[in-house]
């Protein structure tokens, strides 16, 4: 079932379209990658979603009837643009947000005291925000996003500064907060990220949802069938016989130990058993996998219009 829905919602401004008749199913317990180019709509659609905004058409359910107010206490929302209160001390500025969330205070300390200790940074709970790094700010609001355990939470560009190390802390508790029935809208412009971790993705460019889909159906889908090679023999003879399969030859490596590789492209409708058996009779085949493109391919072939 869905725990969000987006039903050809369209907003306008004086001189611009933000979204236009956008429309995407957002999986319950699932992270959903939202990808698209500055200024496309992600973060409009993100406010419209949080009711920081309203759509001018269109409409956002919550399960199976449309959000309320009352529905923001489900959602945790970690923006792009961070803020804080710099001369408030840390533990105190971290209590005041899960206060807001509907936490009492003794079970908001609780937690809080669990999360920094989870994150490295309990020993900041009594110095003042303005002495924190900006990655140690950053583990501060992404502990009070999760904090009061909402059913949905929305990242927007969630590694922003972060160094590896961290970064990879992030995701293995985004993670660990999707195994446990958390639903995930993860807004990002890293697509190796998209990859480690969203199970299905939305690509918006130009005010329109131009892509939907689960990650791996999409790499699938948009391959080009091309193949690397691995084999044992001469290079002239491969390329022969490839080329009375009407394979084109893509590119080819210098020869690594008594192998060499070379990626190819079967003709659409091409048969790839026959190629291998063809092939595998001309010279000593080591492997033949095919190459499935990168989210960030496509992401580049889709905001192009080559996709």
């Amino acid at each position: 079932m869905d725990l969000l829905t987006v039903e050809h919602v369209s907003k306008h401004y004086a001189r611009h379209t933000a979204l236009d008749d956008v429309s995407l199913a957002i999986p319950r317990g699932s992270v959903y990658g939202l990808l698209g180019p500055n200024g496309a709509g992600k973060t409009t659609l993100i406010r419209i979603i949080n009711r920081i905004t309203a759509p001018d058409s269109g409409r956002v359910l919550f399960g199976d009837r449309e959000i309320a107010p009352a529905d923001v206490l489900r959602i945790g929302y970690l923006p792009e643009e961070r803020g804080l209160y710099k001369k408030m001390k840390v533990g105190e500025q971290a209590l005041f947000f899960a206060r807001l969330k509907g936490l009492s205070r003794r079970d908001a300390t609780a937690r809080l005291k669990v999360w920094f200790e989870r994150f490295g940074i309990a020993d900041w709970w009594d110095k003042k925000v303005e002495e924190l790094s900006k990655g140690m700010a950053q583990k501060v609001q992404f502990i009070v996003t999760v904090l009061h355990e909402p059913e949905l939470l929305i990242f927007d560009e969630p590694f922003s500064g972060f160094d590896p190390i961290n970064a990879n802390l992030l995701k293995e508790e985004i993670l660990a907060l999707r195994d446990k029935g958390a639903t995930v809208i993860f807004s990002t412009h890293n697509m190796s990220s998209v990859e480690e971790i969203c199970d299905h993705i939305t690509l918006i460019n130009k005010s329109h949802n131009i892509l939907s889909g689960r990650v791996d159906d999409i790499r699938r889908r948009h391959g080009a069938n091309v193949f690397e090679v691995a084999y044992r023999g001469e290079e002239e003879t491969l390329r022969r016989v490839a080329g009375e399969l009407q394979c084109r030859i893509l590119d080819a490596e210098a020869e690594e130990s008594a192998y060499r590789t070379l990626r190819l492209q079967v003709a659409d409708g091409g048969e790839v058993r026959r190629v291998i058996a063809a092939l595998n009779e001309a010279v000593e085949l080591r492997s033949f996998h095919e190459v499935i493109p990168s989210m960030n391919d496509i992401f580049i072939r889709a905001v192009n219009g080559t996709l």
